[in-house]
């Protein structure tokens, strides 16, 4: 392997169009998707085939690759249905499929012969020889177990081919199980996790019961809350940038495709600068405070470091609370603007009042929090408050906010009503 540092892809969730388009605009190197079948994630929106067109045409024009997750363990079924969507990623442009089953490997292989190859992390690679495996069967990239840390990392990067790209998971949620491949879905709800379609059952309460008494439920207290055994932490990896890098890591992969287009903005825009600024002089390097500002005010529970300094068996990353933090709100996400008004076009998301304080991110830069001093509806009326979902309004601005700004709140005025985005 050489000594020269290279620069590592900033891989992003994209969940459905939106999602795609935001996370291109905040700067992600890549994005990964699924289509309606053989994803894990069946509760994203996901792609149709006219959409996943779009989106990949979309991405090769603005220089951003598309791959798509066909990661499913694979039954007889699923076999038999497969051969089609493999020749239509291949021919939509795909730039990889991300596979975990060797069945499905064996099919790409045969059906799209040049169709560049990552290995998912369902697969469980956690050592050099599992990953010269793959690469011996010709799969360019292994998406690594999360349960490595950065030491394994590190001697599994030297053991291996120069060309073998690995990429590790740098921001968030982490499955209990390992390597995400848990039965309790199936096991409780008849959902497969191992299909897409995981009910996510360690985020549940749970009580002991001894055998002989199945009348007396002993709850496992932790905390006022109740108690999560079975949830993990989120990875946060922004503060290890340096660390990452010098493991010799080729793609930071961000975790979210069911999370909503303002995860995927803040986080893109965090690792996107990160690495942007360590690249430029990595003796200079320094931490920006406001990427964990951008993280923190992101749907998210708490954040860890994963398994990078602690193997699972000694550090399990357990999460002792059911809630999520959900410090923001977003209110309303920019499309346009109007110079002659000096006005933000926005579309609602939830619903502000004039005079509220609101928060500001947006692709390039940065802006202090603006006060909605002047409103006004579609026909341009003057209007106190924003009540109508996604309704198109007018927000006064001292300076032009470029499209897919994020506009959100803090505080709990209305909290009926309130999502993010």
């Amino acid at each position: 392997m050489s000594d020269a540092i290279c620069k590592p892809e900033v891989l992003a969730p994209a969940g459905n169009l939106e999602k795609l388009k935001t996370a291109i605009a905040y700067g992600a190197d890549a994005v990964y998707m699924a289509g309606k079948q053989f994803g894990l994630r069946t509760f994203s929106d996901n792609f149709t085939h006219e959409e996943m067109r779009e989106g990949v045409e979309y991405a090769h024009a603005r220089g951003v690759k598309c791959y798509c997750t066909v990661n499913v363990m694979a039954h007889e079924a699923d076999i038999s249905l497969i051969d089609d969507e493999i020749r239509f990623l291949s021919e939509v442009g795909m730039d990889a499929l991300i596979i975990s089953d060797a069945g499905i490997f064996r099919k790409v292989r045969r059906i799209a012969p040049n169709m560049e190859i990552h290995i998912s992390t369902q697969a469980s690679v956690t050592n050099s020889e599992g990953c010269m495996f793959w690469y011996e069967q010709g799969a360019k990239r292994v998406v690594l177990a999360r349960e490595l840390t950065l030491d394994e990392i590190r001697k599994i990067r030297s053991a291996v081919p120069a060309d073998l790209e690995l990429e590790c998971f740098v921001h968030g949620a982490m499955c209990v199980s390992y390597s995400g491949r848990c039965l309790l879905s199936s096991y409780f709800t008849g959902r497969s996790a191992n299909s897409g379609s995981c009910a996510q059952p360690c985020r549940w309460g749970y009580h002991l019961v001894e055998e002989k008494r199945p009348e007396d439920q002993f709850p496992i207290v932790e905390d006022e809350r109740g108690t999560y055994v079975l949830s993990s932490k989120d990875i946060c990896m922004i503060s290890h940038i340096p660390e990452l890098i010098a493991a010799g890591i080729s793609s930071f992969k961000i975790e979210g495709r069911i999370k909503g287009a303002f995860y995927a903005a803040s986080v893109a825009k965090a690792y996107r600068e990160a690495v942007d600024l360590y690249m430029q002089s990595p003796d200079a390097y320094l931490e920006d405070e406001r990427w964990q500002t951008m993280l923190n005010r992101t749907v998210h529970r708490e954040f860890a470091t994963g398994f990078y300094f602690d193997k699972p068996m000694e550090n399990a990353q357990i999460f002792p609370e059911k809630t999520y933090h959900r410090p923001a709100f977003v209110v309303g996400v920019v499309t346009g603007y109007d110079a002659q008004k000096g006005c933000a076009i926005v579309s609602q998301r939830n619903k502000i009042f004039q005079g509220d304080t609101l928060h500001v991110l947006m692709p390039e830069g940065y802006c202090e929090p603006i006060v909605a001093t002047e409103l006004w509806d579609e026909e341009m009326n003057p209007i106190d408050s924003t009540p109508h979902s996604e309704m198109v309004y007018y927000l006064k601005v001292d300076k032009e906010l470029p499209a897919y700004t994020f506009l959100s709140r803090d505080g709990d005025k209305d909290e009926g009503i309130q999502r993010q985005s």
